[in-house]
């Protein structure tokens, strides 16, 4: 799933190709506003908060689009056509002015809302590094209403910080020490909200860096935890273990650690590696 990082990065790649241009025709081809013309708009530029996009037009709209696990947006050239099988999920659809087209690609999320009333989309969101608003207190206060809930539920939660995923999540508590499972009221909260945002801003902003948590980005060895089970600890050489999902759960996604690096809780896991690893 793209995380806070991924969508600030598409965010700028659209920004820098698309704003100021001007929708020749287009439309919305799904949600709420499905069928709802585009032609005539002018984009005035992109934000985002957490994992959502906010696309917005100078009549006074906001286009809100959310990738989840499977959406994405491309740009085709004038005169090349996008191929049939990927027309057949466009969502969204924009032809500019110079003969470009903007394609929303299966996503999951798209609605049409005034650009006053964003925050009825966004609103309930935590505070996100990447945004000029980011308020570190107020996180690490939301972070601690729920003491009991195990570290990787709470800062999965996006009403605590907007814009962390399961990768990061994993990678944080290896970098902390802490175990995937312990409450997180028994950890350093400022400490860990700290080290969370800078993560994600070296991530979102530093060439080359993009989600390598380790500092070395060759394949295999950019991670320290996650997407690593059965492997050996690239500290400490030990096997790292994993927990599947639970279904119907989205507070356990699938969760990596170093049971040495990350001492704690015992929980059910297992240590070999699949296909899908």
């Amino acid at each position: 799933m793209p995380e806070g990082d991924s969508v600030y990065r598409l965010r700028h790649r659209l920004d820098a190709a698309t704003t100021d241009r001007c929708v020749r025709d287009g439309e919305v081809r799904s949600g709420s506003a499905a069928g709802t013309s585009l032609a005539g708009r002018r984009i005035e530029g992109y934000d985002t908060h957490g994992k959502h996009l906010l696309l917005r037009f100078d009549d006074g709209t906001t286009l809100h689009t959310h990738l989840r696990m499977q959406g994405r947006w491309t740009i085709t050239r004038p005169g090349r056509a996008l191929p049939t099988s990927a027309r057949e999920k466009a969502r969204v659809r924009l032809r500019l002015d110079d003969g470009r087209e903007v394609w929303g690609l299966d996503l999951p999320v798209v609605e049409l809302v005034p650009t006053a009333r964003e925050r009825d989309v966004v609103g309930y969101l935590g505070p996100d590094p990447l945004r000029e608003d980011w308020d570190a207190a107020d996180a690490a206060r939301r972070l601690s209403s729920r003491p009991e809930r195990p570290f990787v539920a709470a800062l999965r939660d996006q009403t605590c910080i907007a814009g962390l995923g399961n990768l990061w999540v994993n990678e944080l508590a290896f970098l902390r020490g802490i175990h995937p499972f312990a409450p997180i009221g028994s950890t350093d909260l400022d400490a860990v909200v700290e080290l969370a945002a800078r993560c994600l801003r070296i991530s979102a902003t530093v060439p080359g860096m993009y989600q390598v948590t380790t500092g070395d980005r060759r394949r295999g060895s950019s991670h320290w935890v996650a997407g690593r089970a059965g492997r050996a600890c690239l500290r400490c050489g030990t096997r790292i273990l994993v927990r599947d999902e639970v279904a119907g759960d989205p507070e356990q996604r699938r969760t990596w650690w170093c049971p040495r690096c990350q001492p704690g809780t015992d929980t059910p896991v297992r240590a070999d590696v699949g296909a899908s690893e």
